[in-house]
């Protein structure tokens, strides 16, 4: 078996052991969810109910504001409290719908259409936008918008993430292990309805069970194809996942993956396609691994959106420590949070657990110009010179050293002997310029 990669990347410890063996578990309806209006890349949802209201499992409830916006629906059947800011997983606050639940569903009307795969690109397309899809395995882009490239850009490739190259991380490899047909026929959908030729499903060499088993239920499609990846971080990032399927590469200021005629998504987002092109079912809930050393009984957990972390939590036994850091997501690209107070959002991939000792943070020195960044960078770029441009102001060569094209995977503080926390500083950097494009054209 041949693995494939990329330049650059580092080798953290993958931490898997904790969760990887732990089948999915249902979590129990909550007696209160908290949905938040913003759970992907663009424009918050507007809300069409309101205090008081009583609502249906998959009742739309809050629709798209604007081109890159998302509809959203009631994981859970009950009635509107209220609409208020509240904590979010991505570490910030942003306004939520507040749903008291009732002791049982009483879902929309749902449908079994199992003729799904003669709808047109457009009536496929539809269904997805009001399932409320977005990516499920990163920063949250509307699958709607992936799905219709500019005419001009036509895509002949799809590629489904099952790398989940973030450590602690297991809910893409259960979904793989315990649902690979929903995932093989989402790949399906998706494929038809960009007209693409070919379809990959890209997997981290240690995944083997679930390399052989996708390869196993794909052996008679002779356009679609399991590629097995070396263990590397960040093997799942977009640009580095096509390089290593296909050898096209997509150019850094600005580039997408349309740009080589290529759309990626991840493999719980084709179980939500899937799910919603045939059943028309929107997206309510999504596994999520909860994990640590800390955590009594690592699980992953398919939960309602919505669903406090703290109750995750709870349904893992609680932890055997006291609490040192949360981490939203993953640990190298994940959010860390105050407290547990924040929900399951449609992006949420992992709840993280460590005491005080994992939390601890280490001095920052001067730079020792060492170079470790520059290798381990998966764009090219040079990190220490970006923070450093930062750190004094210059935006001109921070923006010319590439700040705006630095993805945060985190590889460069990672390796930094000096404890540089470079991924803040790009943060400072790519606000700042941000910030200066959009007084410039006011």
């Amino acid at each position: 078996m041949k693995f494939k990669s990329f330049n650059g990347g580092v080798h953290p410890k993958d931490s898997k052991e904790y969760s990887k063996s732990s089948a999915i578990e249902v979590m129990d309806i909550p007696k209160k969810v908290v949905i938040p209006l913003s759970q992907h890349i663009g424009a918050p949802a507007n809300p069409i109910v309101k205090p008081g209201d009583r609502v249906k499992t998959g009742q739309l409830i809050a629709e798209p504001s604007a081109f890159v916006s998302l509809a959203m629906h009631s994981s859970v059947t009950g009635k509107v409290t209220k609409i208020a800011m509240n904590p979010h997983p991505g570490g910030f606050s942003s306004m939520a719908i507040e749903i008291e639940t009732e002791e049982q569903d009483e879902w929309v009307e749902l449908i079994d259409d199992a003729n799904y795969l003669d709808l047109s690109a457009e009536e496929i397309k539809l269904r997805i936008g009001n399932a409320g899809i977005c990516g499920m395995g990163g920063a949250g882009f509307p699958t709607l918008i992936k799905l219709s490239p500019p005419a001009d850009k036509p895509i002949d490739t799809v590629i489904l993430n099952g790398v989940e190259c973030e450590p602690y991380l297991t809910s893409d490899y259960r979904n793989m292990l315990e649902r690979p047909k929903d995932i093989i026929a989402g790949l399906k959908i998706i494929m038809k309805t960009l007209s693409a030729k070919q379809g990959y499903i890209g997997i981290e060499a240690n995944k083997l069970d679930a390399i052989k088993l996708m390869t196993d239920l794909t052996k008679n499609d002779k356009d679609i194809y399991v590629v097995p990846l070396k263990l590397k971080y960040p093997q799942g990032a977009e640009k580095q996942l096509i390089y290593a399927c296909t050898k096209r590469k997509v150019p850094n200021k600005g580039g997408l993956p349309s740009s080589v005629e290529v759309v990626v998504q991840n493999v719980g987002t084709a179980i939500a396609i899937y799910e919603a092109v045939r059943y028309k079912k929107p997206l309510i809930e999504r596994v999520i691994t909860v994990s640590g050393r800390i955590v009594k009984n690592p699980k992953n957990i398919q939960a309602r959106v919505g669903t406090a972390f703290s109750e995750l939590v709870e349904k893992c036994g609680g932890t055997t420590e006291e609490i040192g850091k949360i981490i939203s997501g993953g640990p190298m690209m994940g959010f860390a949070l105050p407290d547990l107070d924040a929900p399951v959002c449609k992006t949420s991939s992992g709840l993280l657990l460590f005491n005080q000792k994992e939390a601890r943070s280490l001095e920052e020195h001067a730079c020792l110009r060492c170079g470790r960044c520059v290798d381990a960078c998966p764009l090219n770029l040079l990190p220490s010179f970006i923070a450093s441009a930062v750190k004094y102001k210059d935006w001109d060569m921070a923006e010319k050293s590439g700040v705006m094209d630095c993805m945060k995977c985190g590889s460069c503080s990672y390796v930094c002997p000096a404890h540089i926390k470079i991924i803040q500083w790009v943060d400072i950097g790519k606000n700042q310029i941000t910030a200066m494009r959009r007084t410039a054209k006011s």
